[in-house]
């Protein structure tokens, strides 16, 4: 598996939201320290909003806010939001017509499996405390 590059974007713009606290954070704050488009950050947060991650605080002072403590919001929860599936293959998703009579369905089953303990076992609030240091 190999996370995009919007799954990589996506998660760096939510540390950077979380880190803000509860200040909002705008678009051009949060482009400017990940040195990407604008243009291309609201396509990912766009994203994240939808899934109810983030929300939008309007305003002189508006932005992004997290929409639920960082405890509550795991890796896994942002990169589907932004990637989804987090599966391997197709096969993983259960939706293989040859899945009983394939045996490599097996490495596919068990990566997916160990790919979903990692991602949800970590939270955004883990990744700040590593950010701080």
């Amino acid at each position: 598996m190999r996370v995009s590059t919007r799954g990589r974007y996506g998660l760096r713009a939510m540390i950077d939201i979380a880190l803000s606290d509860t200040r909002a954070m705008s678009l051009r704050e949060i482009s400017g320290k990940q040195d990407l488009s604008e243009k291309y950050l609201e396509h990912i947060i766009r994203r994240l909003v939808k899934e109810g991650l983030v929300r939008s605080v309007r305003g002189p002072r508006g932005g992004y806010v997290l929409n639920k403590p960082g405890d509550k919001i795991t890796v896994g929860m942002v990169l589907r939001a932004v990637e989804g599936s987090l599966s391997p293959t197709v096969c993983a998703e259960g939706s293989c017509e040859k899945e009983e009579e394939c045996a490599a369905a097996y490495v596919w089953h068990r990566l997916k499996i160990a790919i979903d303990e990692v991602v949800d076992s970590i939270t955004l609030e883990e990744l700040c405390k590593k950010a701080r240091e």
